[in-house]
């Protein structure tokens, strides 16, 4: 896996298409599930998780229209060589000029995955035509998800987009960072069992990292909190009620 920063110096615009490149992954096989593909972040994000250590691609911009025109000629490069291209964040959907890049990203032939914690459902709705993946955050159940992002109403939209997504019949998985902070291992078995319910096949639980978080509260350790052994027993426990689970660190 390879992360760059994008150079943007090339100022011949191409499809006007403006938005806020915050850094790239050249190639991953993590991000786009049994695919071989790059990650591209957009800047901005209107949640404020106390664990992100993504801190610095909060602040919305605008972009400029270079920027999307050396992400077009590194794919441009790569045609036959990565499978897919996935936008992650930040929250990508945060941004107009996302529908036309996926549109470009498809006709060149490449698979479209998104990453999302489904904050603007409508917009989701809108780009399903071109999407091939989802990987949709969901950061807790009920108003413990708006207590963890640190935003007011965003479960209910996250809740939206959940239905929209199961309904549509697009791949996509669900996936839960979990920080000892926010959750116990009771916490984590409810969320899990609930989206069960709901129908998700595809779940993954996501340990939290504790260094740069945004909440320097979140880089210490936690009282009590259980070791891995017991997570990994409680993801063999939820197997059974998923077509694929997995831990993840």
């Amino acid at each position: 896996m390879i992360a760059t920063d994008l150079d943007t110096s090339c100022n011949t615009p191409i499809g006007g298409i403006r938005l806020p490149i915050a850094g790239m992954t050249q190639m991953t096989a993590l991000d786009y599930p049994d695919h071989l593909a790059c990650v591209v972040f957009l800047q901005g994000c209107p949640l404020r998780c106390g664990y992100c250590d993504n801190s610095q691609r909060m602040a919305p911009r605008r972009g400029d229209e270079s920027e999307w025109q050396a992400v077009r000629a590194f794919l441009e490069e790569r045609r036959g060589l990565l499978e897919g291209v996935v936008f992650s964040g930040g929250e990508p959907t945060l941004h107009n000029a996302l529908p036309a890049a996926i549109r470009e990203v498809k006709t060149m032939g490449f698979k479209v995955g998104l990453h999302t914690a489904g904050p603007y459902p409508a917009r989701l709705l809108r780009l399903l035509p071109w999407l091939d993946w989802v990987g949709l955050d969901v950061k807790g159940r009920g108003r413990d998800f708006d207590r963890i992002c640190g935003r007011t109403g965003i479960w209910q939209r996250n809740s939206q987009s959940l239905t929209t997504l199961l309904d549509s019949g697009i791949d996509f998985e669900c996936r839960t960072t979990v920080h000892w902070r926010d959750f116990d291992l009771r916490d984590v078995e409810h969320l899990a069992l609930t989206l069960a319910d709901c129908g998700v096949r595809r779940y993954a639980i996501q340990v939290a990292r504790t260094r740069g978080c945004l909440d320097p509260a979140y880089c210490q350790p936690v009282a009590g909190a259980p070791p891995r052994a017991m997570l990994a027993g409680l993801v063999k426990r939820l197997a059974p009620n998923f077509e694929h689970i997995e831990l993840r660190e």
